[in-house]
C-alpha cells in the first residue's frame, strides 16, 4: 500500500491545527508539525550549539530569537531539521501530515522534491486554508494551547472560562510574544511575502493545491477539506 502525505498551508490562525489533528487521526497519518521540530530543538538548546548547513553555520540561539519575534527561521536551518525528521518517520513506515510546511520557497523547493522521491508526485495532497487578516489577529491573540499535547483550544464563549484542555486535563497557556497583536501582524507579513509565493511553486511541480475557506467552523472546514481529497 502507498504511504500519502497530507500538506496544509495557510496563515497564522488559519485552522492549520486544528484540522491537522483532525485528519491526522481519521486518516491514520502522522501529524508533523514544523513549529513542533523548531521548538523541541530550541529546548535542547547547549551553548554555542550551532548547525552546518551547505558550508554555512546557523546558531540556534539566533534562529530562536528570530522565532520569538514571529519572524520566520532560516530557511537552510528549518529545511535541514525537517529533512532529517521526516527521513527517520519515512523509515519508520508513517503517512505524513504537514502543518505549515514548508513555510518559505527554499524549503518548499528543497522539501518538495524530497517527499515526492520518498512518496511520489501521485501520493502527495495540498491543501491551502484561507482567512482574511482580521480573523488571523482575532484567532491568534486570543489562542491557547495544552501544556502537554499542545491541543489547540478555539475560542468561543463555551471555552474562554477554561483553564485546563478537555482532552488531556493539563494546563491551557498563551504562547508568550508568538500570539501578542504585534508579532501575529509581523508573522501575516511574513506569511504573504515567503510563504504564499510557495503556491505557484507547487503548481510547477504538477501538485494541485485545493484552496479552502478556513472561515467556518472546523467541522464544515473539515467537511471541505475531506471532499476535497477524495
Amino acid at each position: 500500500m502507498n504511504k500519502k502525505v497530507i500538506i496544509i498551508l495557510g496563515p497564522p490562525g488559519a485552522g492549520k491545527g486544528t484540522q491537522g489533528e483532525l485528519l491526522s487521526e481519521r486518516l491514520n497519518l502522522y501529524y508533523f508539525e514544523t513549529s513542533k521540530v523548531l521548538e523541541d530543538k530550541f529546548k535542547q538548546i547547549e551553548k554555542e550549539d550551532s548547525i552546518k548547513v551547505k558550508e554555512k553555520v546557523y546558531k540556534v540561539s539566533d534562529e530562536e530569537r528570530l522565532w520569538k519575534e514571529g519572524k520566520l527561521c532560516s530557511p537552510p536551518f528549518v529545511t535541514y531539521l525537517v529533512k532529517k525528521k521526516i527521513q527517520q518517520l519515512f523509515k519508520e513506515g508513517e503517512n505524513l501530515l504537514l502543518a505549515g510546511s514548508p513555510r518559505t520557497l527554499y524549503e518548499g523547493e528543497e522539501l518538495v522534491p524530497f517527499l515526492k522521491e520518498l512518496y511520489g508526485a501521485e501520493n502527495i495532497r495540498v491543501i491551502l486554508l484561507e482567512i482574511e487578516p482580521e480573523e488571523t489577529i482575532f484567532r491568534n491573540s486570543h489562542r491557547r494551547i495544552c501544556e502537554l499535547m499542545r491541543h489547540p483550544i478555539l475560542y468561543s464563549k463555551e471555552t474562554e472560562q477554561l483553564t485546563k484542555c478537555p482532552l488531556d486535563g493539563s494546563k491551557l497557556i498563551k504562547r508568550k510574544g508568538l500570539d501578542d497583536p504585534e508579532t501575529i501582524k509581523v508573522r501575516l507579513n511574513e506569511y504573504r511575502e515567503r510563504t504564499l509565493p510557495i503556491v505557484d511553486f507547487l503548481g510547477k511541480q504538477q501538485l494541485k493545491v485545493e484552496k479552502i475557506n478556513g472561515s467556518p467552523v472546523p467541522l464544515v472546514v473539515f467537511e471541505n477539506i475531506s471532499k476535497a481529497l477524495k
